[in-house]
């Protein structure tokens, strides 16, 4: 890649597509438009083209999109077959047995991704070591396969007993398929996660068939729009890990970019975190649709190897299951709600005030952008509140009207018996503990005393609520990146290449010999460095998972040093795990307790683009960049606040973005990397 092109980055949000486009010298400009669903790839296209156009050539274009999220929360993937062992037919519907709400009588598990009219079984079977005890029969395969055709089926996800170890009967039986079923997208457990536990390989696979179709159409419509406009930069897709992948493999495994744009937004938390010297914190992305937050800890990302989505909460914790659908992927670890600025405020059958999960979107999207919304959202309410202004925002396709804020507001207040103003604090405050839910679920719940770290806040309606969340939890600092509005798409281009692979294992740690370990990751590397080839250094993360024997789940810890060449090696690594074990849980197995190697775990990342500030250019002033008062409280802009802290109340109007500095608050400009510092108590 030449560094000296410029660089695109484009984040697509559930009501706004954000693009920055990044020059070599640094200097960057940036767009913010309506998302056009669900032609999600006009917005995209159409900035890019703007941006570039009488610019150098693209070096690349790396994009985050949230299509394969949606697919799933909105249940409108692909018509989806599963193809099992026998008698492993409702792996996929059973789950685990764990209740998200311990005390709800009326819950009940979702809906599985695929029927089960469309789940079948072939009479093959292999063993946990990879013996054959049943080969498979080609004659009942192909028959299956025909049958899948006639029913019209668009994606199968094959899930065999063990192919883990021994992946010989699923490769067949793809073969097989592709023969007499070419249309279909196929996607095998064996490559899409080669490890155990029967309902995570099968909910991961199936996921992946069920959006695989849908993202690789959005891909190619990208890719043929962008060859119309001439713009023939390669193509990027953010992965949940943080890092990008081609989008060739994209296409095949988007399962790994579920959580891609909300990633890239943690990549930039930790760049700016960094650069102000903060060694924790926590990033939170509120945009139009939901909230996210993530947790940095001794200067790194928290990471997980599951997910789950589409529950009340998406999380990454164990102590969230069956909600929603468990993923076995490498992720960062975000816990997402359902609060943005577009959630629709409404009454429940009880006559009591609810905000959220559903969302405005960007078509109509809120109330106050004239296009034809008529219910309110949190964005309205922050309209009536005085906390945004009006007028035009981002890019002037859509004003800000507070007459017709106050209209939507009206229609919960009035059955609430409460005046306008007072109802949309309600719904203010409502959205807040909402989001206070997702902050606690990163930090107090996993035992971290948020007090100790700063609130790193983006997106665009994070800087509004920011400060009124951090006072909630007791955190004393808030910091808010320039373009905070479009600051994921602003991570996009901090992303490094990022490829994954595993082996499930069972080794006894302390009796097995080094050699066995380091031909696993030597097949892993081998496999890795041909889909890394010819993007420069690669760096080797080479991590495993490990667990006292007779426990269920287990801790993946880095290994202390590489080659294991000697015993020693390993020892350290078990030293390794009992440490990690004890902060996790706080208790360490007896000495001489045995450990076992579960899984062996490698990921290659290539360079790294150098993380920076740059100067933004948006082409325009903020709609509330006339100075003066709103609704009694001072107005500035960013380029107004000083290196000397002032007091609040101050309202801070951006091109993408309010930032509210309540009383008590001090606020000051980082002269470096221009980010506003809140910071709570003290005198100016």
């Amino acid at each position: 890649m030449n560094e000296a092109l410029p660089r695109a980055g484009v984040d697509v949000g559930g009501t706004f597509t954000d693009v920055v486009l990044r020059h070599g010298d640094g200097r960057a400009r940036v767009r913010k438009v309506l998302s056009t669903p669900p032609r999600y790839e006009r917005a995209v296209v159409e900035a890019i083209g703007e941006l570039a156009a009488g610019a150098a050539p693209l070096a690349e274009i790396v994009h985050g999109t949230t299509v394969a999220t949606n697919a799933v929360l909105e249940r409108r993937g692909s018509v989806t077959a599963l193809v099992t062992t026998a008698g492993f037919r409702d792996v996929l519907e059973l789950r685990r047995l764990r209740l998200p709400h311990m005390y709800d009588l009326f819950w009940r598990k979702p809906a599985p991704l695929v029927a089960r009219r469309l789940r079948f079984e072939l009479a093959e079977r292999v063993t946990a070591d990879g013996t054959v005890l049943r080969p498979l029969d080609e004659e009942e395969a192909r028959s299956l396969a025909r049958r899948l055709r006639e029913l019209g089926v668009e994606s199968v996800a094959v899930c065999f007993l063990h192919s883990y170890v021994s992946p010989g009967h699923e490769l067949r039986f793809g073969e097989i398929l592709a023969e007499e079923h070419p249309a279909a997208s196929i996607s095998l457990s064996s490559q899409i996660l080669r490890e155990q536990r029967e309902y995570e390989r099968s909910a991961t696979t199936v996921t992946n068939a069920y959006v695989r179709p849908l993202m690789g159409s959005y891909i190619d419509r990208i890719r043929s729009r962008l060859d119309g406009l001439g713009v023939g930069a390669p193509l990027q897709i953010m992965q949940s890990s943080g890092g990008v992948m081609t989008a060739d493999d994209a296409k095949r495994r988007p399962v790994f970019a579920l959580e891609s744009g909300p990633a890239a937004g943690v990549v930039a938390a930790l760049g700016m975190a960094q650069l102000l010297g903060l060694r924790n914190a926590i990033a939170f992305d509120m945009g139009g649709t939901t909230a996210k937050a993530s947790l940095i800890e001794d200067g790194a990302i928290t990471r997980g190897r599951e997910y789950e989505v589409g529950g009340s909460i998406s999380a990454g914790s164990r102590l969230i299951r069956g909600a929603g659908e468990l993923l076995r992927i490498p992720t960062i670890d975000i816990a997402e709600v359902g609060a943005g600025g577009g959630s629709l405020a409404w009454l429940d059958a009880a006559g009591g005030l609810q905000v959220g999960p559903r969302s405005a979107g960007a078509d109509p999207g809120p109330a106050c952008y004239g296009r034809g919304g008529l219910e309110p959202t949190v964005t309205d309410a922050n309209v009536v509140l005085g906390l945004m202004p009006e007028g035009a925002v981002a890019d002037g396709e859509i004003a800000i009207s507070r007459a017709l804020a106050v209209e939507a507001v009206r229609r919960v207040a009035e059955p609430l018996g409460l005046t306008v103003a007072e109802a949309a604090e309600g719904i203010h405050r409502i959205a807040n503990a909402r989001m206070t839910r997702a902050l606690r679920s990163v930090s107090s719940e996993k035992g971290r005393d948020p007090r100790e770290f700063a609130l790193l806040a983006y997106g665009g309606a994070g800087p509004l609520h920011a400060a009124a969340l951090a006072e909630e939890l007791g955190i004393r600092t808030v910091v808010v990146p320039p373009a905070a509005g479009l600051f994921s798409a602003v991570g996009l281009l901090f992303a490094r290449p990022e490829f994954h692979d595993v082996r499930t294992c069972h080794l006894d740690a302390d009796a097995v010999a080094p050699a066995v370990v380091g031909d696993l990751y030597g097949e892993m590397e081998r496999a890795l460095a041909e889909v890394l080839a010819g993007r420069g250094p690669v760096d080797w993360v080479r991590t495993a998972d490990l667990r006292y024997g007779g426990q269920s789940w287990e801790v993946e810890v880095e290994l202390p040093s590489w080659p294991l060449a000697e015993r020693a090696g390993l020892a350290a690594l078990r030293a390794r795990f009992e440490e990690e074990h004890e902060r996790l849980y706080g208790v360490r197995g007896q000495p001489g307790s045995p450990v076992e190697i579960r899984a062996v775990r490698l990921a290659g990342l290539g360079p790294a683009p150098p993380v920076d500030t740059f100067a933004v250019d948006h082409g325009r002033e903020a709609a509330g960049a006339q100075r003066g008062t709103r609704r009694g409280v001072a107005v500035t802009t960013r380029q107004e606040v000083g290196a000397s802290a002032v007091q609040g109340p101050l309202l801070v109007d951006e091109y993408d973005t309010t930032v509210v500095v309540p009383p008590g608050w001090l606020v000051r400009r980082d002269s470096r990397t221009q980010a506003l510092v809140l910071e709570r108590g003290g005198r100016a």
